[in-house]
């Protein structure tokens, strides 16, 4: 008699949980939302090396709370209009980063100071891989908030991060991103 080739039975109760397949999740492309004209590229880049690497864009928009405590009836109204629209702004690049990438973004709100927020978000949030931030092309340098995350505050990043010059063309990013 030969041998069973058949693994040995189990018995009852002792069956394994069929093992789940790994989640994988692409890399979460974190671009900081505002006003300045090297949100453009930034956002672009973003989406592309998103849509090629099979990962998302998440986007954050931080409102800097202003100094009105001393009126709390027009700080209130102020710091309602500020958060509509700042929901507005964030509804329109979202659906930007849809149309860019055809996925919709993660969306991020916080009101304080961007940079602090920023940093805060990046170490809450285990899924952000990579922050990409344009760099603006006007001879007073490349913004504040690159300057300081690409210098003294570059220690307190736990992602790497991407400065995309704000004067390439979309052509320029769409060959190198």
């Amino acid at each position: 008699m030969s041998p069973s080739t058949d693994p040995p039975a189990k018995p009852p109760g002792t069956e394994a949980a069929p093992a789940e397949a790994p989640k994988t999740q692409g890399r979460v492309f974190l671009v900081v939302v505002d006003e300045s004209p090297e949100l453009k590229v930034a956002l672009l880049y973003a989406c592309r090396r998103a849509q090629r690497t099979g990962g998302r864009v998440a986007l954050l928009h931080v409102a800097e709370t202003g100094d009105f405590q001393q009126f709390f009836g027009v700080g209130k109204v102020m710091a309602q209009e500020t958060r509509q629209a700042a929901e507005a702004l964030m509804q329109k690049m979202a659906a930007e980063v849809y149309r860019l990438s055809g996925v919709m973004p993660v969306l991020y709100l916080r009101e304080g100071d961007r940079r602090d927020e920023l940093i805060k978000l990046i170490n809450e949030e285990p899924s952000i891989s990579i922050l990409v931030l344009g760099a603006s092309t006007s001879s007073k340098g490349p913004g504040p908030l690159v300057s300081a995350l690409s210098g003294k505050f570059i220690g307190k990043l736990r992602v790497p991060l991407t400065i995309v010059p704000g004067n390439l063309s979309d052509q320029d990013i769409e060959s190198i991103a």
